[in-house]
């Protein structure tokens, strides 16, 4: 290892370029990235690496898959132009975004301008995402006792987590009932194979074309294809529904499955339908990687009301949050398991002894 300059550690490495510790071991996997090695065998990252490393998280960011980021960086333009219209787009869809607040903008300084103050709710709205306007409200279904609950600030990406027997389904199901146009996309969507999605496909060549994209980016970044994954992308690439919400989206996917997806998912762009998901998968939902437009709301094993958890550690729920995630080989493995308990033999009391007389 060369010592005349400064070499990060995974995770400060990680920290500088905005990702988490687990893409760095990714690219590695993959050979786009190759840290060198201490004395001791830890991995560092100096200048050389750090530069490597931002041309994959930047290309990354413009929607590329790992295949596609290695091409590049080789100097191959296979596939350039798609990706590229893709980018293109998004930002088309913050034009179009950013057109919306300030109009916003112009109508505050307006209503200033006759003499109106604007509340705290119209000033704040002006830094939020259009995503996170979108809201329902809605009583709590059973574990809880009816308690009027009011989801703010959905983002693009939402999470709902919870220990079993917290409610968490009850909810997401509730949900997808107040939502407008939403659709909810329950575990029978791997029934007989996802025979039901394939017919879907064999009857619409539009969507069949979208999903066969969708699923030659996901390949292309690791992703093993599976009757799972071709039920959840005809089910999302479908249209019509404003917006989904999904029981276990990681149901049947492998772990690189999974990581691809959650890549394709943050690469939709501003304005992409809000997806709510059910999971239990710490390769769905990395805390060290949740983006500005998701959100994490949690289901308290005490059944009291669910409540949004900021993605960091300290925060209030945060350790709950951790503690509901596992690894897709631990959930593979404990799949269909409940925990049990030996029965309790109740036993009577013993009968008091007889009063003594006198």
């Amino acid at each position: 290892m060369r010592s005349s300059a400064p070499y990060l550690n995974p995770s400060e490495a990680a920290r500088r370029l905005g990702v988490s510790a687990k893409a760095l071991r990714l690219y590695e996997q993959r050979g786009l990235l190759e840290p060198v090695r201490t004395s001791a065998g830890w991995r560092a990252y100096g200048p050389d690496e750090m530069a490597r490393a931002s041309e994959i998280v930047g290309l990354r960011a413009l929607g590329f898959s790992l295949a596609q980021v290695g091409r590049v960086l080789k100097g191959d333009a296979q596939g350039l132009e798609q990706t590229l219209a893709v980018h293109q787009k998004a930002l088309e869809a913050q034009l179009r975004q950013l057109a919306h607040t300030a109009q916003k903008v112009r109508d505050l300084r307006s209503d200033v301008a006759q003499g109106r103050t604007p509340t705290l709710t119209e000033l704040a709205g002006l830094l939020a995402p259009v995503s996170s306007t979108v809201s329902a409200a809605f009583d709590l279904p059973w574990p809880w006792g009816g308690e009027r609950f009011e989801w703010r600030g959905m983002r693009s990406l939402n999470y709902i987590v919870g220990p079993l027997g917290s409610g968490k389904t009850r909810l997401a199901q509730r949900l997808a009932e107040a939502l407008p146009h939403a659709a909810w996309l329950g575990l029978e969507r791997l029934e007989d194979g996802g025979a039901a999605a394939r017919s879907k496909l064999d009857n619409d060549p539009l969507l069949r074309a979208r999903v066969d994209e969708a699923m030659a980016w996901l390949v292309e970044d690791g992703a093993v294809p599976s009757d799972a994954l071709v039920a959840l992308l005809a089910a999302l690439e479908a249209e019509g529904p404003a917006a989904f919400v999904v029981d276990m989206i990681e149901q049947g996917l492998a772990q690189a499955t999974q990581e691809a997806l959650m890549a394709w998912l943050r690469g939709r762009g501003p304005g992409a339908r809000p997806i709510f998901m059910l999971t239990r998968s710490c390769a769905i939902l990395d805390l060290a990687a949740v983006g500005a437009d998701e959100a994490i709301v949690l289901c308290p094993a005490n059944h009291s009301p669910p409540t949004q958890v900021a993605p960091y550690p300290g925060a209030p729920g945060y350790e709950a949050v951790a503690t509901c995630l596992a690894s897709p080989e631990v959930r593979a493995r404990t799949a269909g398991v409940i925990a049990w308990r030996p029965p309790v033999v109740a036993t009577c009391p013993a009968p008091a002894p007889p009063a003594r007389t006198a």
